[in-house]
């Protein structure tokens, strides 16, 4: 299986939305400088969604030659381009930040559908899958049920090979708590074909996120989300989820993140909270739709092209 992780389903969808005969122009290499190779008939651009700490690129970042091998720096947060920008010396004045998108989902029906509370967690399991079930055991709520789609797979059968046994005790634990169904790895699709089944997407993060899709999908569906404020997940989610403070200490955070689980199977049903997931679809479908994320796109490569032309480079 090839990888499919955020990164690469985000250049597909700017393949699907943006021009072809103008991303023709255009050398785009995600994250990793080198990945793609250099084009000298094209315009070089670096789409960094990785942070900064990242061990395999800083010999690149600190230098100047290398750092200039590209015209032009996009970011997929304001929060990670800070980061290389107080890290690193950037040429600011070729740098910009365009967010990640979300296709068209199926939202969540707000109004009540069931006794039970269906909880969500698909991200992978070193993002915060030890601190949720800690949370899971000391929720008494019988109604209460987390399903778990946390897996290594979603970076390829290699990754796999190399890194789930590490992640051995977990998967075990998940399975033998009552209130918790490991359901292993699903394609995207399968996600985003289900996602409104459920009622909340619970991600206590512990890994500073330079994004978060699943984040984003979540709340364009309508699903209640709860969540840290660690890395970029407050700029992504703005001011619709809940957020625990990041905290060093997992056992306070599990603690934490099971009183705000059982608030959540109180809220979810309220007035105030369906007028409060509706509102949040319609902002997340509004501003991080791919047809408007094209649209920055596409301004801002029609822009780098006028540049080119006026600096005389042939395209």
């Amino acid at each position: 299986m090839e990888p499919l992780g955020g990164t690469e389903l985000q250049l597909n969808f700017l393949r699907e939305h943006v021009s072809k005969e103008l991303l023709d122009k255009f050398q785009i290499c995600t994250s990793v400088p080198g990945k793609v190779p250099l084009a000298k008939d094209k315009i070089n651009i670096l789409w960094q969604k990785m942070a900064p700490d990242q061990p395999h690129f800083q010999d690149f970042f600190k230098s100047d030659e290398q750092i200039d091998q590209y015209d032009y720096y996009v970011f997929n947060s304001h929060w990670n381009y800070e980061q290389f920008r107080k890290t690193f010396k950037l040429p600011e004045h070729r740098c910009t930040v365009i967010k990640n998108g979300i296709p068209n989902i199926e939202k969540r029906d707000p109004e009540p559908r069931r006794d039970k509370i269906k909880l969500i967690y698909h991200p992978t399991p070193w993002r915060g899958l030890s601190v949720l079930l800690g949370a899971m055991q000391l929720i008494n709520n019988p109604n209460i049920i987390l399903d778990v789609y946390s897996s290594t797979q979603i970076y390829g059968d290699d990754f796999k090979k190399q890194n789930d046994h590490t992640y051995k005790d977990l998967y075990e634990q998940a399975e033998k708590l009552p209130n918790v169904n490991l359901i292993g790895y699903k394609s995207n699709k399968y996600i985003l074909d289900n996602l409104h089944t459920y009622d909340a997407f619970v991600y206590p993060n512990i890994w500073e996120e330079t994004f978060c899709i699943s984040a984003l999908e979540a709340l364009a569906c309508g699903l209640y989300v709860a969540t840290t404020d660690n890395g970029a997940l407050y700029e992504t989610c703005t001011e619709f989820p809940i957020y625990i403070p990041y905290d060093k200490n997992w056992q306070n955070l599990a603690q934490q993140f099971a009183a705000v689980i059982d608030g959540i199977s109180h809220q979810i049903n309220t007035d105030g909270c369906k007028n409060h997931l509706k509102f949040q679809q319609n902002f997340f479908n509004h501003f991080y739709n791919w047809k408007v994320i094209a649209g920055h796109w596409t301004g801002f490569l029609q822009g780098a092209l006028q540049n080119v032309k006026s600096t005389q480079k042939k395209i």
